[in-house]
This record gives structure tokens, sequence and C-alpha cells, in this order.
């Protein structure tokens, strides 16, 4: 079954036009991306909060979530604000996402030099 964008009710029975159905598309596309990063926040935050759970001190891997995390989260922010979505704080309410994960948002990482 295909979704049909709702038309204007104030517009009476004005037929679709290509360029309609071409923002209708952009519109879902934007929609599904926001999802998807949603989606990978959600579970790069849950994967954090479960080491933390465990009270086991793993500083490297803790790290390495912290990092994960941030990195989703950037993407979805970038993400928003290409689709005109300016407002950061309900976000980071609706995740939970804690202070460490912002602070580290955005941060470029160094070449480990052992990795050459």
């Amino acid at each position: 079954m295909t979704f049909r964008p709702p038309q204007s009710l104030s517009a009476g029975h004005r037929a679709e036009t290509g360029v309609d159905v071409l923002h209708f598309e952009i519109a879902q596309q934007k929609a599904e991306t926001l999802g998807a990063l949603g989606g990978q926040v959600e579970a790069a935050l849950a994967r954090l909060k479960a080491l933390d759970a465990t009270g086991t001190p793993e500083p490297v891997r803790r790290s390495a979530l912290l990092d994960e995390a941030a990195d989703r989260v950037w993407s979805l922010m970038i993400q928003r604000e290409l689709c005109g979505l300016r407002h950061w704080e309900a976000v980071v309410k609706a995740y939970g996402i804690p202070r460490e994960v912002l602070n580290r948002m955005g941060r470029s990482k160094t070449p480990d030099p052992a990795a050459r």
C-alpha cells in the first residue's frame, strides 16, 4: 500500500504536480533518515548505559563507547540542522544524552601513531 500525502483542504481538488510529489518524497527521506539516526543514538546510549550498569571500570571501552555515542549524536544534530530543525535542547532531553557525550561531539580524533 502506497501512502499518499494529504492534499490541502483549502485548495479544493488541486491536481498533484511533479514538484508536489518530489517535495513529499524529500520530506519522507528526511523523516526516515532522522528516524534511523535516532535509533543509532538510542543504541549507542544503551550500550554506554549497559557498561556503566556493570560497575566494572573499563576506561578504554567506556571511552570508545562515549566516542561512538558522541559521533551518533553529532550526526543526528547535523541532519536535524540540515532539515531546518535548530533546537537541540528537546533532543538532548528526549534521548537523555549525558553531558559527557555532548562534550565529545564534533571532536577531532588524533590518529594513533601505533596504527601507522
